[in-house]
């Protein structure tokens, strides 16, 4: 039995179907059974890491699990996982902890990645860097205006797909090996008027990045996320500029197809760019 937890987000979901395809047994956790719109034939139960009592059921019976980056809240799973004995542990985690500079993501990230070391269970570390699913937030401004505003529109990543992400996990669940780490990028470095260029195609309307001021974006993005995060956003941004874009070092030889392209991407989320 393998037990999924942040199944009903972008790789969560992605990974149950991974797994179902694969014939695994699979439970999944969620604050919500009744709405979780999981497929059949996937085990659906209540849990919360904010309430450690919920954990001890969801881990009867479970070998290996997916360990969704809940911040500050790892402790009580791990301790019931030890107890119920599970063998393997992948953690989704950040391209961020091998930075020089990790920031405050990474840093989260980094002490994420130390308690489940120090919990003794077997793991592997997933670490990707930005995820295309981020660029849904877009999704707003292109219906409205066709014009997304942010920050260093030259700024040069390889973002990557949650259905790559997703199929990295599935690979080190049901591996008989136990991988350290597998960090991943997308197939190909894009800055931001090129993906939002790529987007307008895909959708087939004019679409147009618009740049504004550091100051104007981090006024936006505190609205949503703490202040260090929005600071580390920018700065991973701004590093971006003047480089070439990220090192591409996608996961083709742990999955054992290529990745997917960006407009592959914008395809596969096309319903929610127009919603």
């Amino acid at each position: 039995m393998i037990l999924v937890t942040g199944s009903t987000g972008n790789v969560g979901r992605n990974i149950v179907h991974h797994l179902l395809a694969a014939g695994e047994e699979v439970r999944a956790l969620t604050r919500d059974p009744a709405g979780s719109g999981l497929p059949a034939g996937v085990e659906v139960v209540e849990g919360d890491f904010a309430r450690p009592d919920t954990l001890s059921t969801a881990l009867e019976g479970v070998q290996r699990a997916f360990l969704f980056p809940v911040f500050g809240a790892l402790d009580g799973f791990l301790g019931h996982a030890r107890g119920n004995g599970l063998e393997r542990v992948v953690l989704l985690s950040s391209s961020a902890v091998t930075f020089p500079t990790p920031g405050w993501v990474g840093e989260a990230h980094q002490r994420n990645e130390e308690e489940v070391r120090s919990s003794g269970i077997a793991a592997t570390f997933v670490r990707p860097t930005v995820f295309m699913a981020n660029d849904l937030a877009w999704a707003e401004q292109i219906a409205a205006t066709g014009t997304v505003q942010g920050p260093y529109a030259k700024a040069a990543m390889a973002p990557v797909d949650e259905r790559d992400i997703a199929a990295v996990v599935a690979a080190a669940l049901t591996s008989q090996k136990t991988l350290d780490h597998v960090s991943l990028t997308g197939p190909q470095p894009l800055n931001q008027v090129e993906r939002v260029r790529i987007i307008g195609e895909v959708l087939g309307i004019p679409a147009r990045f618009e740049e504004i001021s550091r100051d104007e974006a981090h006024a936006h993005l505190v609205r949503h996320m703490p202040a260090p995060a929005a600071d580390f956003l920018l700065d991973q941004l701004k590093s971006a500029v003047d480089g070439e874009g990220e090192a591409v070092s996608t996961a083709e030889s742990v999955i054992g197809r290529p990745a997917y392209t960006y407009a592959s991407w914008v395809e596969h989320r096309i319903a929610d760019f127009r919603r």
